[in-house]
């Protein structure tokens, strides 16, 4: 599957441990911004906090059980696109995904999103697939909102972030919504 070419500018692509660098720094970089939605940023302090992690990435994708990978656009690492757990006796999966702020609002995440979806009901075979969001991230929730997901509710403080109980709002996009 990777790697993964979106179009001529967009590639999805497993992250390598020589790439480990090259994420640190976007992280890095982008550690306020990226912050304020996810939790696991403060737990990123050095390149080599990211080598256990790129191991489980790679365990992960080895055993069927979804994928964490890079997102580069004109040959640099902007984000990252993943595949939470894929429960294969319900074909349910769930996506995430980050950009770093200088990528945004050029439709990286949208279109990647749609030719991943593609694969995931037409190649895959799975069922349904969810987007979860926090309910002030106005920015995120707009992605499963332009492709056409179904927004399913709101779980009450679902998430403690940093300081706060945020609402999480739960979009799913079904094959058969998908292959109309």
């Amino acid at each position: 599957m990777f790697p993964f070419q979106v179009n001529e500018s967009i590639v999805i692509n497993l992250i390598q441990p020589q790439e480990r660098d090259e994420l640190y720094t976007l992280i890095d970089e982008n550690r306020m911004h990226l912050r304020e939605w996810l939790l696991w940023v403060d737990k990123r302090q050095s390149p080599e906090d990211l080598d256990p992690v790129i191991e489980m990435w790679k365990q992960n994708y080895e055993d069927q059980n979804g994928f964490d990978a890079g997102l580069w656009f004109d040959g640099k690492l902007v984000g990252m696109i993943a595949l939470h757990y894929i429960d294969w006796k319900n074909k349910v999966t769930s996506i995430g995904y980050f950009l770093g702020a200088s990528a945004e609002g050029q439709g990286i995440i949208t279109k990647s999103i749609s030719r991943l979806l593609d694969v995931l009901f037409n190649g895959m075979k799975l069922n349904r697939v969810i987007i979860q969001c926090a309910e002030t991230n106005l920015k995120s929730r707009s992605i499963p909102e332009r492709a056409g997901f179904i927004k399913e509710g709101i779980s009450r403080e679902a998430q403690w972030l940093h300081d706060h109980y945020e609402n999480i709002v739960t979009y799913s996009m079904l094959s058969s919504d998908w292959n109309r």
